[in-house]
């Protein structure tokens, strides 16, 4: 199913593809997953996540942190960021927890917000250029 979900993706964003301007002088490093967690949990979010990730087209523009808050003896709190804007938070407890299906939802969130940001972008061009004729 999320491959499935995947190649839809691929479909919708295929005309999005333009990339996020950056200034000329700029040198800009994206499409990262950087890694913060700290326990088992975590890292085996990050693992799932990542694979997801590295399948997802025109990530360029798009940075993403995961970072692990822990709370001792109850569990740690997994924050995702997308360019700095939360966009999934989950909790594990101190037992096993569905880390896989975890991570495919914040993979469809991630393509959702990736998609909004990018139609975003794409509108704001397009009504720079109307508002010049």
């Amino acid at each position: 199913m999320i491959n499935r979900f995947i190649l839809l993706s691929i479909l919708v964003l295929l005309p999005c593809s333009l990339p996020l301007q950056a200034q000329d002088h700029d040198i800009e490093i994206s499409g990262l997953v950087i890694d913060r967690t700290l326990t088992r949990f975590g890292k085996d979010f990050n693992f799932y996540y990542a694979s997801y990730w590295r399948d997802l087209p025109f990530t360029q523009g798009f940075n993403v942190t995961l970072i692990e808050q822990v709370f001792p003896q109850a569990g740690t709190s997994l924050t995702l960021l997308i360019n700095d804007i939360q966009i999934y938070k989950t909790y594990f407890g101190r037992r096993a927890s569905p880390i896989k299906e975890r991570a495919e939802q914040a993979i469809l969130l991630t393509i959702d917000h990736i998609a909004n940001t990018r139609a975003n972008a794409l509108m704001g061009e397009l009504a720079d250029v109307n508002n010049g004729f």
